[in-house]
């Protein structure tokens, strides 16, 4: 018997890893093999899989613990080499691939909070071994807009020179490892991206499922975080495939999002006359939230070609259908920092 649902994800698979003409011009160019550590996660596979379809005449490999078998099996389908490997042992160190760029995925977020030492372990600590056992390579490393203080969305996002202030140990953590890949791109003349993403989106995941569930099933809405940044995680794969293209030594920051700031209050009403309901909101709006500035990824990258309303338009379909979620809320209306 076909499994619809499997097909619809292959299908939505295909559209979120398939590169640009940019993309693809940018991997033309480049010398040696692929890597992409910790390739299990919500981009991963799709970042694998955008990575193998605009390199052909190169091998990507794919690591991961790889807990869910499915996700193994789709990327090998689409010729990605999968290894597995906890990366906190050293013992598996032996068996990774070699490879000229490397993009380092590995974080910790979820289940952060009561669990402090794992988290400093991968998102501080891991890095250091991996920007060593790489020096020799180009590398991407994945951040996050959380290493940024709380801003006013009238005064715009935050830019990649602004003073970092993290809140909480998971952001910590990740301002933890910026500071460790900056440590050894200078250390080692390695030439680093750190890309500060915030809040990529999909139709199985993000601030857009999130809101739209708790509309169909009637829950209220906290808007306490007033705005945020959205984009689509098609986009945010090619602007992280072509962040390879600006590593350097020190290492480059780039922030990766959408151009809006998305009012949460606006976004809920929008997905709501979509679905023909009603949204309830538990209060008002506070006045600070996490928003990132992406002007310099624009200029260096060119504007994302997906549209808000296309993206909403695109998600709300897919949930409202009953389609594959992954359950992973994002949180995003968080302000202690505890994940």
């Amino acid at each position: 018997m076909i499994d619809k649902s499997a097909l619809d994800e292959r299908a939505l698979e295909e559209m979120l890893s398939e590169p640009s003409d940019r993309t693809r011009e940018v991997l033309s160019g480049l010398k040696g093999d692929i890597v992409v550590l910790g390739a299990g996660g919500k981009m991963g596979p799709t970042l694998a899989m955008m990575l193998r379809r605009a390199s052909k005449n190169r091998t990507v490999h794919a690591v991961s613990r790889f807990t869910d078998r499915a996700v193994k099996a789709r990327l090998e389908q689409a010729g990605v080499k999968t290894v597995g490997a906890d990366l906190l042992d050293e013992s598996c160190y032996h068996d990774l691939p070699v490879a000229e760029n490397v993009y380092y995925l590995v974080g910790m977020k979820f289940g952060a909070t009561g669990n402090q030492p794992l988290t400093w372990a991968l998102n501080s600590f891991l890095p250091g071994r991996i920007a060593q056992l790489y020096k020799n390579s180009r590398i991407v490393a994945l951040s996050t807009g959380n290493v940024y203080p709380f801003v006013d969305p009238a005064d715009g996002g935050s830019r990649e020179d602004m003073t970092c202030d993290p809140v909480g140990e998971y952001a910590q953590s990740c301002l933890g490892r910026e500071r460790i890949c900056q440590y050894f791109s200078l250390q080692n003349n390695t030439p680093m991206t750190i890309a500060r993403l915030n809040y990529a989106n999909e139709p199985r995941y993000g601030i857009i499922v999130d809101l739209t569930l708790k509309i169909m099933n009637d829950e209220p809405i906290n808007p306490g975080t007033p705005a945020v940044n959205l984009i689509w995680q098609r986009d945010a794969n090619d602007y992280i495939v072509r962040a390879i293209a600006l590593a350097r030594s020190p290492a480059m920051v780039l922030n990766v999002t959408g151009p809006e700031i998305v009012m949460v209050r606006r976004l809920a009403t929008d997905i709501a006359k979509i679905l023909d309901r009603k949204p309830a909101f538990l209060a008002k709006e506070e006045g600070r939230c996490l928003l990132s500035d992406a002007c310099q990824c624009f200029e260096k990258l060119g504007p994302p070609e997906t549209s808000l309303h296309e993206m909403v338009s695109m998600i709300v379909s897919w949930v409202a259908a009953g389609k594959p979620v992954l359950s992973k809320p994002t949180k995003y209306d968080v302000h202690d920092g505890k994940f």
